[in-house]
């Protein structure tokens, strides 16, 4: 449930287009937003109608990270056709202007009402990372947290499969954390399983082997096992400064959060990617990096194994919270280095990438991701999600951002479509047999 229909064919999966149970969605009132979030947005005067205005400072609110507030849009009036082009103009590149009039035209819309639209709609594109964030990084940073001072017990949880040269590392960083209060529960999958390797740490580690080589039961056993009402997942291929930890907790405390989502980098010295630079509601959940609060799984049950050997499990996992109306908050203080080394971990299990398969017979994306899209925002809005990245992701996932290559991408998509047919067809199937099946998410006793 989005202010804007003409998002569907953007960002058709995306958390913000569903209401939660209670039949809230995600964007603020504008009615309700206090005097200093409303002076940092733009007026959004280029609208025909007031309502399309209103709803643009909503989404810029909720985009800039305005997290306190009670009430939100249950539901949202029908605007324009040219709004709908002008919005779709402020936030997304020229080519997606012309990619939705183009599904529009093929959906069998008015065309003169389209193409009007289309025409009367030019504006200039809004950039919201040039904008001022409604709660400032530093200030979160510099918060004088009670939870940190009352110093709760963590575990740290780490799935690990044949990578003890990085998960060394990962040990050391945990070691110079400044935060001291936590223990580090390692699932090992590896073979063979060296028990002594975790001697050398000055840390309060519980290593277990694992002979089933699964992540999802990995993570889900260690929260089982664990006893703390804070638990924070981790993976073995990632660096992080000593304040991890203690940011971590001190976001839960400042926004009286359920989740601190931490976001990853790829690269020493990158750059944050600029939806991700400052604190706001988190639209994907990552369990690399990510601290929940031990009553969100007690609510509503563990991790989905329908996602074993696949992709989107922390996505489910972070929708349904979503869902069931926990806070999850962006953290961008809560950093790591995401390595993403060529070797072990899920790369030994199976696919990492939701849409590049392995060779030409296997399904595009993988069933897990047509699952998750399926069960949750349907069919519809599944083969949107198909049609929207598929194209793009026909080029390697180094050249993503790289917008010649995606054209590229797109015309070996054309060149390719009987075997790309085939591939979404295979997928299709076998997301229906897992939906057919229905959910594995396992309860979470006291």
């Amino acid at each position: 449930m989005v202010p804007f229909k003409f998002l569907k064919y953007l960002q058709p999966t995306r958390y913000f287009s569903l209401k939660r149970k209670n039949g809230a969605t995600a964007f603020p009132l504008l009615e309700h937003l206090p005097k200093e979030v409303l002076d940092q947005l733009d007026s959004a005067e280029t609208y025909k109608s007031p309502q399309a205005q209103a709803y643009d400072k909503s989404w810029q609110a909720l985009h800039l990270g305005h997290i306190f507030y009670e009430e939100s849009y249950a539901d949202f009036e029908k605007i324009p056709v040219v709004d709908e082009y002008r919005f779709i103009r402020r936030y997304f590149s020229k080519a997606w202007v012309y990619y939705v009039l183009l599904l529009r035209l093929i959906s069998f819309k008015n065309p003169f009402k389209e193409i009007s639209g289309f025409l009367s709609s030019k504006t200039n594109r809004l950039q919201l990372s040039s904008h001022t964030p409604v709660i400032s990084n530093a200030e979160v940073e510099g918060f004088a947290s009670k939870l940190v001072e009352q110093s709760p017990f963590v575990s740290v949880i780490i799935p690990t499969l044949n990578r003890y040269e990085y998960l060394k590392d990962v040990l050391k960083d945990l070691e110079k954390q400044n935060y001291s209060n936590f223990e580090v529960i390692v699932v090992d999958q590896s073979v063979p399983f060296q028990k002594e390797f975790y001697e050398q740490f000055d840390l309060q580690i519980h290593a277990n082997y694992q002979e089933e080589k699964a992540l999802w039961l990995a993570r889900n056993n260690a929260i089982k096992q664990s006893k703390s009402n804070y638990l924070l997942l981790f993976d073995d291929d990632s660096r992080v400064e000593p304040d991890w930890i203690q940011n971590h907790l001190k976001t839960l405390d400042f926004f009286k959060a359920d989740i601190s989502s931490g976001v990853s980098i790829s690269k020493q010295g990158d750059k944050i990617p600029a939806d991700y630079r400052h604190f706001r509601i988190a639209d994907q959940l990552d369990t690399g990096n990510v601290m929940i609060k031990r009553d969100v799984f007690k609510s509503i049950g563990l991790f989905d194994r329908q996602f074993e050997k696949q992709r989107m499990g922390d996505g489910e996992f972070g929708l349904r919270t979503f869902l069931n109306g926990y806070l999850s908050v962006s953290n961008p203080i809560a950093k790591r280095l995401h390595l993403k080394v060529n070797s072990g971990g899920l790369r030994d299990m199976g696919s990492w990438d939701a849409f590049r398969t392995k060779n030409l017979w296997s399904p595009r994306p993988i069933p897990s991701v047509l699952y998750y899209f399926r069960r949750y925002y349907g069919a519809s809005a599944a083969r949107l999600a198909i049609l929207r990245i598929t194209p793009i992701s026909i080029m390697p996932y180094r050249f993503k951002k790289n917008n010649a290559l995606k054209v590229i991408g797109a015309l070996v998509v054309i060149i390719t479509l009987p075997i790309i047919v085939f591939q979404i067809v295979k997928s299709w199937n076998l997301s229906g047999k897992k939906l057919a099946q229905g959910p594995l998410i396992e309860a979470l006793d006291e």
